[in-house]
């Protein structure tokens, strides 16, 4: 049973929670109350399945310029709040959803939505908006500007909106026309709700705090992917992506930087000022450090698990207390701290790790073409999954084959900020990558003897995924990903021609933990499939311009998208069968055929009853025949009594017992069983009634196939089909019949009209119509002959249209007869 609890305005979370990282004092519930919350409490709250709901039926139908960069107007708080922000009146609606109703594969959306608006004019387009983990914040994000909306706090209310505080983030960095750093990649920091994550054009990666500063990001990294005295192409500084690490050791303190050429680089450690971490994941990079570095027979190992140790206990202070007293902290936050006479390393390209020998290596690298679009990052219990998306419309999957630990060049000293107190404020360095020899790993080598010894992690490749994606344009495909929050091992990728659900089968860690017997070296490839195709045409895409997974808290999960007609679309996911292979080996197959089939009675009656009873061993009798009323013979039969009651009296007790208990559930495995046979018994009867109809049909399709047959030889003999070019007489021929129509006529036609327009002119002339009385018989002698002349023009003129007219039949005619030849021919 689901259970919806409609809490009143006056108590939501914006009068009750105001943000933690606000700089203002906290005021009280009453001050935090919404002016709009009195209005409206009195306006009837309806429901509408979410793809039908007002917001987007009634939305003006816009153009989206900005194809370029990945868009998504949609965000979800991971509760039960979506927010979708409008292009045309710059404002965000909060829609509250209830899932699972009337069915459970339906979405409920709340109509009238709340209104959001910003307390200042925003001055570029917003082209994706993202929340944070709490849902206190939205970040808006568009090509010339980035801002921050507090969605709780102290706010007004105009026109039925609230009116939200909105500030700017490195104005002067990002919204400056002037300048040509333009953002990447800007993410909220999932450890974080005041954190944001910015890389920038400039090969720049920048932590902002928005509790303290605005304008000044926290820490700065300055990325080198290319050693010093050494040369690499373009591509190679480029970056394009970036990804905060997940909840897995060493990974939750790292950064994966995507370059142009599909190159990946990590940060570690990188961690925000006032973060919060879990206690326990602390602690087990904590002992893992101290147990496995500082034991290394290696001086260079020590020496790197000395300085991870180092920096555990000054970032989080009452970590070596805590771990030494056996505390149960639940949480430890972490303080600002930074090395003054070292700087994080840039740790790459990570390279691959294969199966068999070193040379034959390289052939088993998957190139993908295009240059490195978007990047992905995902850890799936025990492994970190790697996704790189390329412009040609490939995703190339990778799993981290080893964990990730901090590695500092120490001799590069940072610059550090700090205030009045000695209390580090701000951290910039420039990181740098160190030469690695190890470029290529096979799997057969171990990894033990390099463990904290700065080696980057390398890569083992899960499989190569081809989209397909119709269309390819010059600049390439537009692809972005998202993770199933039910599903881990499920990532949406959304692109040109809609949206595809990629489920991963094999996970290199995560199966040896759960003991699944997968041969590494042929792992499993990831299955795709399209779940929503929005390509109507071949020359015709409509591409998403927002896109949201959904899932609740009883196992159902669904797809939100938002055309660029912005009409909604909602799809439910099944997630119960998906991580079964499709495909299954056909030698196993057949082996497993092979096998004896069990009947399922060893869950039924145990192996000590199926086995029988055990074996009676009889004492070896003497040569003397022993009489029966004697002691020995009394002796022996109740040895032997003995031993037949403890063997077969108890086993047939046992068996009598486990058949008494088993009876009911035997009885219902035979319901069941006769069940299922009279189920199928009725779907043969329909069978064999619908047999005579599909043999019909059959015969009907047999006939109409050689009916078509028919009518395709026949199409075949057709003069038609056998065209021939023309002769070369024949073109001469069509070239004069072209000039004739062409310039003949057209002289015949001038002559035409100029010769009319004479007459006009005469009969329309003065002199035409000027009698002279003395001169009257002459006057009508001349006035005889000219119109005898005129009747002679007249004359002339009727036959010369006459013969026009024919000629223009008869060029009609050889027009008609020339198409006529070139179609037969």
């Amino acid at each position: 049973m689901r259970f919806n609890f409609d809490i009143p305005e006056e108590t939501t979370k914006e009068a009750l929670t105001p943000p933690s990282h606000s700089p203002s004092p906290s005021p009280s519930p009453l001050q935090l109350q919404s002016p709009s919350s009195a209005a409206s409490a009195n306006i009837d709250v309806e429901w509408h399945p979410l793809q039908s709901h007002p917001i987007f039926s009634t939305t003006v139908r816009t153009s989206i310029n900005n194809t370029s960069r990945k868009q998504n107007l949609i965000a979800w708080d991971g509760s039960s709040r979506l927010y979708y922000w409008d292009l045309n009146s710059q404002t965000l609606h909060r829609i509250t959803l209830r899932f699972g109703e009337p069915d459970p594969t339906s979405i409920l959306a709340a109509s009238p939505s709340k209104v959001f608006r910003a307390d200042v004019e925003l001055n570029f387009t917003v082209d994706r908006i993202t929340i944070n983990r709490h849902g206190s914040a939205l970040l808006l994000e568009g090509s010339h500007g980035l801002r921050v909306m507090y969605l709780y706090g102290r706010s007004s209310s105009k026109d039925a909106a609230v009116i939200c505080r909105t500030v700017s983030v490195g104005s002067d960095l990002y919204s400056n026309k002037t300048n040509a750093i333009r953002t990447l990649k800007v993410s909220w920091h999932p450890y974080s709700d005041t954190h944001l994550g910015i890389l920038s054009s400039d090969s720049v990666f920048r932590l902002y705090d928005l509790s303290s500063a605005l304008e000044q990001p926290e820490q700065e990294y300055y990325l080198q992917p290319v050693e010093r005295g050494r040369s690499r192409n373009a591509s190679s500084i480029c970056p394009v992506d970036f990804s905060f690490g997940g909840d897995h050791l060493w990974d939750r303190f790292s950064v994966f930087v995507l370059f142009s050429d599909g190159a990946v680089y990590i940060l570690c450690p990188v961690v925000p000022f006032g973060s919060v971490y879990k206690w326990e994941s602390v602690l087990e990079i904590y002992s893992d450090a101290q147990t496995f570095g500082l034991k290394a027979s290696s001086s260079k190992a020590v020496s790197n698990a000395d300085m991870a140790i180092s920096w555990l206990e000054a970032t989080f202070p009452e970590l070596a207390r805590q771990a030494a007293e056996g505390g149960t902290q639940p949480a430890l936050k972490a303080q600002p701290y930074a090395l003054f006479d070292a700087s994080v390393v840039l740790q790459g390209p990570l390279h691959k790790v294969y199966h068999g020998r070193q040379e034959d290596s390289e052939l088993r690298i998957p190139e993908c073409e295009g240059r490195a679009i978007g990047f992905l990052y995902k850890a799936v219990s025990k492994d970190s999954i790697l996704v790189t998306a390329y412009s040609s419309g490939q995703l190339q999957i990778d799993a981290l084959a080893d964990e990730i630990q901090p590695v500092w060049i120490v001799g590069n000293q940072p610059r550090l900020s700090v205030n009045s107190h000695d209390r580090i404020i701000g951290v910039a360095m420039i990181c740098e990558t160190q030469f690695n020899e190890h470029s290529v790993v096979t799997l057969e080598q171990s990894t033990d003897h390099d463990a904290w010894l700065g080696h980057s992690p390398p890569l083992l490749t899960l499989g190569t995924v081809d989209l397909a994606l119709p269309g390819k344009t010059d600049s390439g495909f537009t692809i972005s990903m998202f993770v199933d929050p039910l599903l881990p091992e499920r990532i949406y990728s959304v692109h040109d021609g809609g949206v595809d659900s990629i489920v991963l089968h094999f996970l290199p860690f995560t199966n040896q933990k759960n003991g699944i017997d997968d041969d590494i070296s042929s792992p499993t490839a990831p299955t795709v499939q399209s779940v929503l195709n929005t390509c109507q045409m071949e020359t015709s895409v409509s591409p998403l311009v927002a896109f949201v997974a959904l899932a609740d808290s009883f196992g159902c999960s669904w797809i939100v998208g938002l055309t660029c007609g912005f009409e909604c679309v909602v799809v439910g996911m099944e997630s119960w069968n998906l991580l079964l292979p499709s495909s299954i080996d056909k030698e196993k197959k057949l082996l497993s055929l092979e096998e004896p089939i069990s009947t399922g009675d060893g869950t039924i009656i145990s192996k000590e009853l199926l086995g029988g009873p055990k074996a009676v061993l009889l004492p070896p009798t003497s040569l003397n025949p022993v009489a029966s009323d004697s002691i020995e013979g009394r002796s022996a039969l109740h040895h032997y009594f003995k031993l037949f009651h403890e063997n077969y009296v108890e086993y047939a007790h046992k068996v009598y017992f486990e058949l008494k208990h088993h009876g009911p559930q035997l009885k219902k495995i035979i319901d069941d069983q006769h069940t299922r046979l009279r189920e199928v018994q009725q779907k043969l009867a329909k069978v064999e009634e619908k047999q005579e109809d599909l043999e019909n049909r059959i015969d009907h399709a047999i006939q109409t196939h050689r009916l078509l047959e028919e009518r395709l030889l026949d199409l075949r003999n057709l003069p038609g089909i056998h065209k021939k070019p023309l002769s070369k007489a024949e073109k001469e021929f069509k070239m004069e019949l072209d000039g004739f129509r062409g310039m003949e006529l057209d002289a015949l036609r001038t002559t035409i009209e100029a010769i009319n327009g004479r007459i006009k002119r005469y009969s329309c002339s003065p002199q035409s119509k000027r009698v002279n009385p003395r001169r009257q018989i002459a006057g009508r002698r001349k006035n005889n002959g000219q119109d005898d002349e005129v009747a002679h023009l007249k004359i002339a003129l009727e036959k010369l249209s006459i013969v026009n007219s024919e000629n223009t039949k008869k060029v009609k005619l050889v027009d008609s007869a020339l198409r006529n030849r070139e179609n037969i021919g």
